[in-house]
């Protein structure tokens, strides 16, 4: 699906309060960026921002940083933001295939891959968010007792996932293949694209993973 730019998005992204620039500034140092020392959990890919507003909402005990890589994306979560008072929620608008470059050892405590690009080319296999290569950068920045917790609509990105996980050397909990009819649904949050495609009767896979 093409991207659709949106004029002058780069430049409020730029100009953002909420978007560090320069992330590579704040690695070891993300708690400096709140107003509380608590723990870190991010979304890789966070899209328009619905999932990780309503996170960290609800969750003020949390400190969240949402990941997008397109400034045409992340311009539409900063909209979601305005007019609300969310001090445990700031941005990067970075690729996360550098994100070694961004977070220390151990500092992230979870991290969010909902509805991923599913690549579907094989060629293309080692840019899946789920690839084992991923989750080789996963390992340097995740806690110890860290989760990746995995969502989709796409059947052959989930089967493709769960191989990753055995491969990097990861376990698996709470799998699901049809979320919502699942012990999992209760206090789940949604996305857009899983309001669109649960909407249209498809089913949401979900998995976490752990070292």
């Amino acid at each position: 699906m093409r991207l659709r730019n949106v004029t002058g998005a780069k430049e409020e992204v730029i100009e953002s309060k909420y978007v560090i620039r320069e992330p590579e500034t704040k690695k070891g140092d993300w708690q400096s960026c709140f107003t509380k020392n608590q723990p870190i959990h991010i979304e890789i890919g966070m899209g328009k921002g619905q999932f990780i507003t309503e996170l960290a909402l609800r969750n003020p005990d949390i400190n969240y940083i949402g990941i997008e890589k397109y400034a045409s994306v992340l311009v539409r979560a900063l909209k979601k933001r305005e007019n609300q008072d969310i001090p445990n929620l700031f941005y990067l608008c970075v690729d996360a295939k550098n994100l070694c470059e961004y977070f220390a050892e151990g500092e992230v405590d979870r991290i969010y891959l909902n509805f991923s690009d599913p690549w579907p080319k094989d060629r293309h296999s080692k840019r899946r968010l789920t690839a084992k290569e991923y989750f080789e950068r996963y390992s340097k920045v995740i806690s110890k007792t860290g989760i990746v917790a995995m969502k989709t609509d796409n059947e052959a990105l989930f089967d493709f996932s769960l191989q990753q996980v055995a491969e990097a050397g990861w376990k698996l909990q709470k799998v699901t293949r049809n979320l919502h009819q699942s012990e999992f649904a209760d206090g789940n949050i949604m996305t857009e694209y899983e309001e669109k495609f649960s909407s249209m009767g498809n089913p949401i896979y979900r998995l976490e993973a752990y070292r």
